[in-house]
């Protein structure tokens, strides 16, 4: 149990497996209550039991970021069942990498569905109930491809780096309200996205190369418990972590 994160009701979206997931488990741990969101509702009406069971507190949602009302419905219903949002984990995000020759477009307008307008409608979603509040905490999540641009990976890292951009636009805006912001860039973390990969022959060089350094989706978990449990005075602005045995 952790004091600073007990009682916390935490949103999160993309909770249905890898850092969504883990993160779940993590702060419901610590004594947060946790509001699930993902297009999987059997996965995520599991981890909820699976969380209850463990003597937490949790719901599932089933939620299409890609959908504005229904990330409205997420946190509107995190609200009318507890009251409050105190954390919105904006966790949601696909990385169907590929030559930009390739001219997989559809791939692209889905980067930027989930990962950019994913985050906002997040964000549109939240930011009242906060103003109204006074208090709460937004967590957007970029990558390593938000700071630099790899391989076979330039619309992934324009969503990316638009993240951390809107990010800062939002930290800077809502000091009138009392609000922290904090935006998350991991580097290889074992998570699904290796899974959206159908280019082939990027999915066969990251399948060479990632798995051999991922590290578990509870190091990003302990990040976001890291932000979430300062004091209200402070604001973690941005996390960026890696494998220690990545060089990229």
């Amino acid at each position: 149990m952790n004091k600073a994160i007990a009682s916390k009701i935490v949103v999160i979206t993309g909770a249905s497996s890898g850092l969504g997931a883990q993160t779940a488990l993590h702060l419901a741990e610590q004594g947060a209550t946790v509001v699930l969101g993902a297009r999987r509702e059997d996965r995520i009406r599991a981890l909820a039991e699976e969380i209850t069971a463990k003597g937490g507190t949790a719901l599932a949602v089933e939620t299409d970021v890609t959908d504005r009302v229904s990330v409205q419905n997420l946190v509107d219903t995190a609200v009318r069942t507890y009251g409050r949002i105190d954390v919105l984990l904006n966790n949601a995000g696909v990385m169907p990498l590929s030559p930009l020759e390739n001219l997989r477009v559809d791939e692209w307008d889905l980067m930027i569905d989930v990962n950019i307008k994913g985050v906002l409608y997040g964000i549109a979603a939240a930011l009242p109930h906060m103003k109204a509040k006074k208090s709460g905490h937004i967590i957007n999540v970029s990558s390593v491809a938000g700071h630099r641009v790899l391989e076979n990976s330039a619309v992934y890292s324009a969503t990316k780096f638009a993240v951390r951009a809107l990010s800062e636009g939002l930290r800077g805006e809502v000091k009138p309200y009392n609000l922290r912001t904090t935006v998350i860039s991991p580097g290889a973390v074992q998570s699904e996205l290796l899974d959206g990969i159908h280019d082939e022959a990027t999915a066969e060089q990251l399948r060479n190369f990632v798995p051999g350094i991922a590290i578990s989706a509870e190091s990003f978990a302990r990040c976001v418990a890291f932000a979430i449990s300062q004091p209200e005075d402070v604001d973690i602005n941005e996390i960026l972590f890696r494998p220690t045995k990545q060089q990229v």
